[in-house]
């Protein structure tokens, strides 16, 4: 029954198109569970939005849907499972940056949803934070679910023969990254920076106008520089360490960490929480030396041909990449942690094109290279193996087949979990849905 539900949910909220959002000309409640309702216009826009991102449901369909995140985020508050802001308002800040790619700018987004951007805001951010709650709460019904052996092969022998499916062609890359070193004096530069702007706050400025216009931190910059509520062992260890020393509303001097040189400013402190904000400058990265980063990796190259040192040895001893460097440099799918990586569209077209090129078990030279957050170096790339397309079978999938008898497993625990908890909140559904039977057999009709 609730099967495509629980996908339903993972849904991304507020999936924004070009199209201008079409008002509901009569919008009303059609569905109540405990304190929270499900408008005729949630119903208009999941179907809407469904059908947008290739998963397209029915309206009963939807009204379920949203039924269920409901019910969630109803025993979320039950049970006390509880999002905390900064989780709410990274996600916001991230939603709110894909909208303003989508429309140009802000001016833009005002005019396309007839609606001040603050108000708007306002309206995404408690989406959001239903949306994470719904999802925390589901990660919590399951989270202790494990699969054994056995189990994996049980799940395995019930699929029939001719379905079983076939694993694309497969890869493991692995790569050792060396960051440019930023000088003394561009550190002076941008320190000079920072103190200077400590000094003006000093003299009356707002720390959160200045935040504003000089902060390189395009999450918190918007906010004048308001990270929110962290907890110890959140923030990287340089910054914290700092934030948790200072006095409510006094200022540290320079601090630097992995992400630049900050100006910080902790608001309050609440046992191990604390509420800070700061203005982050960071290195030109455009004007680093790659001289340096290149020619020790050419030199390390050379030693891991002549097998000196193991690629994964040298990986663990001298990558930057933190990410990897524990991994031996092995490259792992972000969506499952799998090593090894899908030959296909999918993969960074960077990797793609290098590797077409090279033959298994083979290291390029040292090449540029950026990182996410901006950092440039260089790295050497190994082409470790390589997997033919095949029949999936236990003896060369069965981490892949481990994930799919845990869904089916975590499935049939939420599933029996929902059961429990509708007996546990108030539902009501408006008579014009009540054809759909929520929690029943899902009609197919809209």
């Amino acid at each position: 029954m609730l099967k495509k539900l629980v996908l339903l949910i993972c849904l991304p909220i507020l999936a924004f198109s070009q199209e201008t959002p079409k008002p509901i000309n009569v919008d009303r409640i059609i569905a109540k569970v405990d304190n929270y309702i499900v408008l005729r216009s949630e119903v208009e826009q999941w179907y809407l939005r469904s059908a947008q991102q290739q998963q397209p449901v029915t309206k009963c369909q939807a009204l379920e849907s949203l039924v269920v995140n409901k019910l969630l985020v109803a025993k979320a508050e039950i049970d006390s499972v509880i999002v905390d802001d900064k989780t709410v308002d990274d996600q916001l800040t991230a939603r709110m940056q894909q909208m303003v790619q989508l429309y140009g700018n802000e001016k833009n987004i005002v005019e396309q949803f007839g609606k001040s951007l603050e108000t708007l805001k306002s309206e995404v951010r408690s989406q959001v934070k239903e949306q994470l709650t719904a999802q925390k709460m589901q990660g919590e019904i399951s989270k202790n679910l494990k699969v054994t052996p056995n189990e994996v092969k049980k799940f395995f022998n019930q699929i029939p023969k001719d379905s079983i499916p076939e694993i694309p062609a497969e890869v493991q890359i692995g790569h050792i990254v060396r960051y440019a070193k930023v000088t003394r004096a561009q550190k002076d530069e941008l320190s000079e920076r920072l103190l200077d702007y400590k000094k003006r706050i000093l003299a009356g400025e707002k720390f959160e106008d200045l935040a504003k216009e000089y902060s390189e931190d395009p999450g918190s910059r918007q906010y004048g520089g308001d990270l929110g509520w962290s907890k110890r062992g959140q923030m990287v260890p340089q910054f914290e360490a700092a934030a948790m020393k200072l006095k409510p509303n006094e200022m540290t001097d320079v601090v630097e960490s992995d992400f630049g040189l900050h100006l910080i400013q902790t608001l309050e402190i609440r046992g191990q929480e604390y509420h800070a904000r700061h203005i982050l400058l960071r290195p030109d990265y455009n004007r680093l030396d790659l001289g340096e980063p290149t020619k020790f990796l050419d030199s390390l190259r050379k030693e891991i041909v002549k097998d000196s040192i193991k690629f994964e040895k040298a990986a663990k001893d001298f990558s930057d990449d933190k990410q990897t460097q524990d991994a031996g440099g092995m490259l792992s799918d972000p969506q499952t942690g799998a090593s090894k990586l899908p030959l296909d569209q999918s993969m960074d077209p960077t990797l793609y094109f290098t590797i077409d090129s090279m033959k298994v078990g083979t290291i390029t030279a040292p090449m540029p290279y950026r990182s996410e957050d901006g950092k440039t170096g260089a790295r050497i790339i190994y082409y470790k193996a390589k997997y033919a397309p095949h029949i999936a079978n236990l003896k060369d999938d069965f981490e892949k087949i481990k994930e799919f008898a845990l869904m089916e497993k975590r499935s049939k625990e939420i599933e029996a979990w929902f059961k429990k908890a509708i007996a546990d909140v108030y539902i009501k559904i408006d008579p014009e849905f009540e054809s759909c039977n929520i929690f029943g057999q899902v009609r197919t009709d809209n």
